[in-house]
Order: structure tokens, then C-alpha cells, then sequence
């Protein structure tokens, strides 16, 4: 045995970042994510003993736990530098059971962002385990192992093998499917709206109707606009009010994990998990050139938005040099954390703040830039002074009409001005005072139609699971994920839509356990566990008072629920060709595909058909396959002859030009892009909106 420390951390990439920072007095290793944890086979929980949960080696970690065992020989201290949240702390706890028989001397080390000053400061404070952290990542991970694997086997024998219920999984789908339902019952209803194009100071502006007789005005049809219209011909426009209202507009406290997602997904596109795998890089190091391996932001899964001193100090610093006295407030802006948050790390902020996006942009990956420049621009924003504007209304009043119009003037850009691109207001207004006339010279009357609900989509999701206090930072994406993996949600687009399967999943989940899938109890679990990280309640306690009347519930489930095996198939035109039977469309793990009625005399299968191949004279077929290690892509029935493959999702809908399968597309600075892949065709639909109303651009054009 030698003096030296073993360092153990998660992630090889994270290992090559900390060793920089460390002398040869330190050897590093890593556990590569969880080592120990329960078995996947089985229940392996011992409810006549408390719950206890049996562990095992994760299978195809053995080799990297005996590689650990025998840096421990070498060692006189192990320092444990997993991640400083509730899963990192177990996952320390894992290895310092295992290896405390071979070295006994071991210690926990922890830090928000890795800078060679943090991780030196956490070398020099080592502590203890906090078991307080590892009752509560217990006590989760026991509670969802009950609920997962006391519902999914009712599932298997009563729908189809392969299917899950988890308890955040299981709100999460309900509300995608209540928005469905909203949507589908939503009747349309015409509505007008009435702008008057109106001359003042020799220029035209436009001003909307708002209000009649002094009670806001809704116009429902064409004949009604037209009788307003006829109503104010010829008639007198008179100034009623012109009013100036100061407009001041805070900055945002930089990111917490939910507010990353959400950003990430309306402005940059990413799905949950990518701003989290992108986030990870980013946090674990990337090469630098010759500065190395280098952990630029902060750690990306909290709650809090509070802010070190030093980084404070630092950012304050950065504002003074590069911007004006008033751009910076005279002490630092402070912002209070949403109720119940944790508050057990600082917010997601650059680990530097003199690392700008764009002196290290060469060296980053196109995803990473834009995630890290969100993070840098929203840090910087975040202590800058606000924005001041003014806001002018103009009240235009005829015939008990008033339209109202009104532009906003930027006085001062404050924190808006960390973002060059946005465009400062100033807008013309029209110098008109109480009492002057004004002439019409156009009425613009408008039809439009009311819109359902739009569906989920990953930010507005993540957006009720936080509000409603369902689940964790760490927890969003996962959650988000095995929707989609057990096929109970598709994407459309950035949409998230419900198929037949986790409509029927959901139904018989929300009638037979109703508790399961309330938003209140959900989060009541939450704050549970978070009292049991608090040590305000015993994590074997908590689960005694939940185990009781579910396992009851349970019970009176598998009884209740009717066999709805098959209910899924659906029969086709399709005949197998091997047999004369036909064809029945299947729920597989992969999504729906073609297979023989005859089975298991015929087990003749293949891909569903979703549409016709791009290709110039192919006359294949377009169908869903899977890579190697489970990505799902798309590609042409005819095979080796035709090379047609993408990873660009299909619509399902015809190309109204020349027939092939559409597909959905992501170009770059136009959004997404309904699109035939036909090099000949060129036909294309813009998505400008997603959320609001439909509204596309068609082209046709080569």
C-alpha cells in the first residue's frame, strides 16, 4: 500500500477533466454510473424485513468493480467524487461498502462545477456520506420498484408483454391523454376581427377594435363585420385618450434544470434528453486546445437559483468592463427559488464567465455552442439592469366604436442588450392629442377560427410537471423517454401524441388507480422523499404508510380488469404471401408492423408500409428499422437495390405533387419543414407555429 488517494468519479470524461487538477499523489478511476442496484428480473424487495431492498453487481459491471478493488490495494484513502445529488451520493454509498473491507479509510467529496479551485477546495474538505441523501434516493427507488413492478406484470397478462406503469410516468401520461381528449371534443367556432387602416401627421397606421358601447366587442360572422363596417362609413373619428405608460421588464434568474429544458426546447429544438446529454458534456469537460480538458458550466440538474459570491463578483466584473455604468445594477440582483425547491446547488451558470461562447466556439460541436451560449447569455442577462420602455395607446372612438392602437419605444435595452440579436422598439407613433380627428381610409375585417388546446410538447410538459411538483430535475427527461420507448407517445413534430396503446394503458390505469395518477398525490410522494432527505421522516416509515392500501388496490386490480389481449390488432387488405391469410397490423416494441393472422402455424412478419419511397423510379416501400443499439431510422423495402435511408421521421401524408411519403425536416434557421425528400419534387411545408394556430407555407417549387 502507498500514500496515494484514490480518486473515483462517474464518468471517464469527467476523470480526464479532475486529473489536471490533481498531483501525482492521486490516482484516478471511474465507476462508470451505477455499479450496484437492484436486479431487473424481480421484484427483489424483502417486505417481511422492512423493505429492504436486495442488491446486486450490475450485470457487466463486475470487471469494472474488481479494476476498482484493485486500485484500492494500492491506496491509503479512496475519495469518493460521484455527482452531488441524491443519485451520486447512493452510488458513493454502493462503492464505499464494497470496497471499505479492502480500505477503510474513505471519504466523500463533492463540487457544483469542476475548476481546479473547486475540486482542490473539496480535496481539502472531504466529508462524510450522507445517509440522509441516500434514505431519500432509497426510498424512491424502492417506491417506484413497488409500483412499477406491481402494476406491469397486471399489464403483461391483461394488454401485452413489455408494457410499464411507473408513478411519474404514469401522470405524465394521463395529462397527454387529457389533452387529446380536449382536443378532440373541441368544436370550432368562427370569430372576426376588425383593424382600421387610419391617416395621421401624412403617414398610415392601424388600429383593432376593441370595445362597443364600452363592452369588448366579439364579432362572429361576415355579416355581422360587414353591418360594422356599413356602420362606421362616413362617420367621425375622434381622439377619446392618448396614454403614455412606463414599462419596465426585469431580467430572468439564470437556469434551473426545468427552465433549461424548456428554453432548450422552444429555441433551440432539443428534446429533454438531449439538453441533458449536451449539458452533462458540457459540465464533465471539453477539449480546450491547449487549456485541455475543461468543465465549463455549473451542475445541470438543480432546483436553486442562487449564485456563489465569487461568480457573482465575477460576472459584475465582466459587465462593468464590456458595458456601460447603467447596464450594472448597484448590487448584485438576488432571486428567491420556487416553493419547496431543494436549493442543494447553485443555478446552471458558465464555470467562467470569461470563457464567451464565441472564443471557444471552434471548438465545440454545433449543440454544444448553442446550449452553452443559452447558459452564458442568460447568466450575464441575469445581473444586468432591466429594460425600460414606454408604452403609448391611442383610444379612437365613432359611433360607440373604439379602436385602440399602440407601439412600444425601447428608452433604455438594459439586460436585453447581452442578446445583439434582438431588435431594439421604436416604433413610429402618430403625435396626436385628445380631440383631434382622424381620417379612415380602409376597414380590414378578418375571419378566423378558434383552436384546441395544442398538445404537450417537451417544455410545456416539463413546464406542468414542475408547477405541479411531480417529480425532480433528474426526472424529466427520463420520464419523457420511456413514454416514447414503450410506445405509449410519438412524436409529431416537436408534439407529443398519444398512441392507441397508451390511450388504453392509461385507461386502465386511471380507473384502477385512480391515487397513482392524481397530480396532488404524486407530488405529495415528492415531498416525502424530500422530508426524508430532510430526516424529518424515516424513508422504512414512509413506505410502510404507502404499501399498505396500494398493495390492497393491487389486488382488487387484477381481479377487476378485463383481458384486452388482441384488442390491439388490426385487421388489413394484406395478404401473406406465404400462407393466402391475412394480414393483421400489430403493436410491437419498435411501433406497429404486418403479421399473419395464421400464427404461430405462419409466423411470416415484415414492416408497415409509411409510404412510398423518394427515390426516382423505386416503387418501394418506406418502413421504420432500428440500428444496432436501438435508433430508430428509415428505409427503403428494396434494399440493397435502393439506398434510400434517413433518420428524418415520415408524416404518413402523400406529397400532393408527386405522391411519395412527406417527411418532417429541421433546417436550420427556418424551423421545422414538412418535406418530400424527391430530389425532382421539391415540395416542401414551412411549420411556423406549432402552439398557436395552424399556419403553413406551401411550396411546390424545385
Amino acid at each position: 500500500m502507498s500514500d496515494k488517494i484514490l480518486v473515483i468519479v462517474e464518468s471517464p470524461t469527467k476523470m480526464k477533466t479532475i486529473s489536471k487538477y490533481l498531483g501525482k499523489d492521486y490516482i484516478l478511476s471511474s465507476s462508470r454510473g451505477h455499479i450496484i442496484d437492484l436486479p431487473k428480473s424481480r421484484m427483489a424487495i424483502d417486505f417481511e424485513h422492512d423493505f429492504e431492498p436486495e442488491y446486486i453487481t450490475i450485470r457487466g459491471k463486475a470487471k469494472v468493480l474488481n479494476e476498482l478493488k484493485k486500485e484500492a490495494k494500492k491506496v491509503s484513502m479512496i475519495l469518493l467524487a460521484t455527482d452531488p445529488d441524491r443519485e451520486g451520493e447512493a452510488i458513493s454509498w454502493h462503492l464505499a461498502n464494497t470496497l471499505s473491507k479492502i480500505c477503510s479509510n474513505i471519504k466523500r467529496i463533492e463540487f457544483n462545477e469542476i475548476t481546479k479551485s473547486a475540486v482542490i477546495e473539496a480535496v481539502k474538505n472531504p466529508r462524510d456520506l450522507n445517509m440522509n441523501l441516500v434514505n431519500a434516493q432509497q426510498a424512491r427507488r424502492v417506491l417506484d420498484r413497488i409500483v412499477g413492478y406491481s402494476i406491469s406484470p397486471i399489464l403483461w397478462k391483461k394488454v401485452k408483454k413489455g408494457l410499464s406503469a411507473g408513478r411519474v410516468q404514469s401522470v405524465a401520461l394521463k395529462v397527454i391523454c387529457e389533452r387529446e381528449e380536449e382536443i378532440e371534443r373541441f368544436v370550432t367556432e368562427e370569430y372576426w376581427t376588425m383593424d382600421m387602416r387610419y391617416a395621421a401627421d401624412g403617414r398610415d397606421y392601424t388600429a383593432t377594435l376593441q370595445y362597443f358601447e364600452e363592452e369588448k366587442i366579439h364579432i362572429s360572422s361576415k355579416e355581422e363585420a360587414d353591418d360594422i363596417v356599413d356602420a362606421l362609413d362616413n362617420a367621425e373619428f375622434v381622439i377619446q385618450s392618448v396614454k403614455s405608460k412606463p414599462r419596465t421588464r426585469k431580467p430572468q434568474p439564470p437556469y434551473i434544470t426545468s427552465k433549461l429544458q424548456q428554453d432548450a426546447a422552444n429555441r433551440l429544438g432539443f428534446t429533454t434528453s438531449k439538453t441533458m446529454l449536451v449539458a452533462q458534456q458540457l459540465y464533465e469537460g471539453i477539449a480546450l486546445g491547449k487549456e485541455g480538458q475543461v468543465g465549463l458550466i455549473t451542475y445541470m440538474r438543480t432546483d436553486s437559483t442562487r449564485v456563489s459570491e465569487g461568480a457573482l463578483q465575477s460576472v459584475r466584473d465582466y459587465i462593468s468592463q464590456n458595458y456601460a455604468a447603467e447596464y450594472l445594477p448597484e448590487s448584485p440582483n438576488r432571486y428567491t427559488n420556487k416553493r419547496g425547491a431543494q436549493d442543494a446547488h447553485e443555478a446552471i451558470r458558465p464555470s467562467e464567465i470569461l470563457r464567451t461562447p464565441d472564443s471557444i466556439k471552434e471548438m465545440l460541436t454545433n449543440d454544444q455552442y448553442k446550449l452553452y451560449n443559452l447558459i452564458w447569455k442568460k447568466f450575464v442577462a441575469s445581473q444586468m439592469t432591466p429594460e425600460r420602455s414606454i408604452v403609448k395607446t391611442i383610444s379612437i372612438v365613432a359611433e360607440g366604436y373604439e379602436f385602440r392602437s399602440s407601439a412600444t419605444e425601447t428608452l433604455f435595452e438594459g439586460f436585453a442588450a447581452i442578446d445583439r440579436d434582438a431588435k431594439v422598439k421604436k416604433e413610429k407613433f402618430p403625435e396626436l392629442k385628445e380631440g383631434d380627428s382622424v381620417t379612415a381610409k380602409e376597414f380590414l375585417p378578418e375571419q378566423h377560427f378558434t383552436s384546441p388546446p395544442p398538445r404537450y410538447n417537451d417544455a410545456s410538459l416539463v413546464k406542468f410537471l414542475e408547477e405541479s411538483g411531480i417529480g425532480r430535475p433528474s426526472t424529466y427527461a427520463p420520464t419523457i423517454n420511456t413514454l416514447i420507448n414503450r410506445y405509449y407517445v410519438t412524436r409529431s413534430g416537436r408534439q407529443l401524441v398519444p398512441t392507441q396503446l397508451g390511450r388504453m394503458v392509461n385507461t386502465i390505469v386511471k380507473q384502477n388507480f385512480a391515487d397513482l395518477v392524481s397530480a396532488d398525490f404524486t407530488a405529495e410522494m415528492e415531498a416525502k422523499l424530500d422530508r426524508v432527505e430532510e430526516a424529518e421522516v424515516k424513508w422504512h416509515e414512509m413506505l410502510r404508510e404507502f404499501y399498505g392500501p396500494f398493495h390492497e388496490v393491487v389486488i382488487i386490480a387484477e381481479k377487476s380488469i378485463e383481458d384486452l389481449k388482441g384488442t390491439l390488432d388490426e385487421p388489413t387488405d394484406f395478404v401473406c404471401e406465404k400462407c393466402g391469410k391475412p394480414m393483421v397490423k400489430k403493436l410491437g416494441k419498435f411501433g406497429y408492423f404486418l403479421a399473419c393472422s395464421g400464427f404461430p402455424e405462419c409466423r411470416n412478419a415484415k414492416s408497415l408500409s409509411l409510404g412510398k419511397c423518394p427515390k426516382e423510379n423505386c416503387g418501394g416501400d418506406v418502413v421504420k428499422r432500428s440500428s444496432k443499439k436501438g435508433r430508430p431510422f428509415y428505409a427503403c423495402t428494396h434494399y440493397p437495390d435502393c439506398d434510400f435511408i434517413t433518420r428524418d421521421q415520415p408524416t404518413g401524408r402523400e406529397c400532393p405533387k408527386c405522391g411519395s411519403v412527406l417527411f418532417t425536416k429541421r433546417i436550420r434557421g427556418k424551423g421545422e419543414r414538412v418535406m418530400c425528400l424527391r430530389e425532382s419534387c421539391g415540395y416542401f411545408m414551412d411549420i411556423l407555429d406549432e402552439d398557436q394556430e395552424s399556419t403553413v407555407k406551401e411550396d411546390y417549387s424545385v
